[in-house]
């Protein structure tokens, strides 16, 4: 049952991959991606580690996308193709599919990764998790603050660039 899951979770997760890459509207590409994180979530709790599960469906999922979605539908993008860059475009295909052949190639031709033997969930796992939060609160305090002044100085400087001014707006 743990590996029907597994794979279940590993198939959706490509699906959604791959909708994020050829989806042209933004929207759809970022919901996509929203279900390709909580396909990964899902492959964490099927591996027994529900810390990373939850921090990534927390962070990545809950404020990373939805930070996305707010600036895409601020920005109001459309689908449109770009002109030009057609070599380019089709060299750096060719680029990633001769990547991804390889990837699969050296899968396949090493053995399989032994099984890690799994045993009874310990009481360590309390006071890992206090390590954790004291560790975020104490030493690496000041890098998450920093990173969240970052991310509200770019929300609002996506809000400035994306305002469209009138021509009365213009004149002194």
């Amino acid at each position: 049952m743990a590996q029907f899951l597994f794979n279940l979770f590993a198939a959706f997760t490509l699906v959604c991959a791959l909708g994020v890459v050829v989806n042209k509207n933004a929207v759809n590409a970022a919901m996509c991606l929203l279900l390709a994180l909580v396909g990964v979530a899902g492959l964490f709790v099927a591996l027994n580690a529900y810390l990373l599960a939850f921090l990534l469906l927390l962070v990545y999922a809950g404020a990373v996308v939805a930070l996305f979605l707010f600036i895409i539908m601020l920005l109001d993008t459309k689908g449109e193709q770009r002109p030009g860059l057609k070599h380019a475009s089709l060299v750096a295909r060719l680029f990633a599919a001769a990547l991804v052949g390889a990837g699969l190639l050296s899968f396949f031709a090493r053995s399989r990764l032994p099984e890690p033997a799994l045993g009874p969930a310990s009481a360590a796992v309390g006071a890992e998790l206090k390590l954790y939060a004291y560790q975020l609160f104490t030493t690496y305090l000041l890098p998450v603050q920093v990173i969240g002044f970052l991310l509200l100085a770019a929300m609002l400087g996506v809000i400035v660039i994306s305002k469209k001014l009138d021509a009365a707006e213009d004149a002194p």
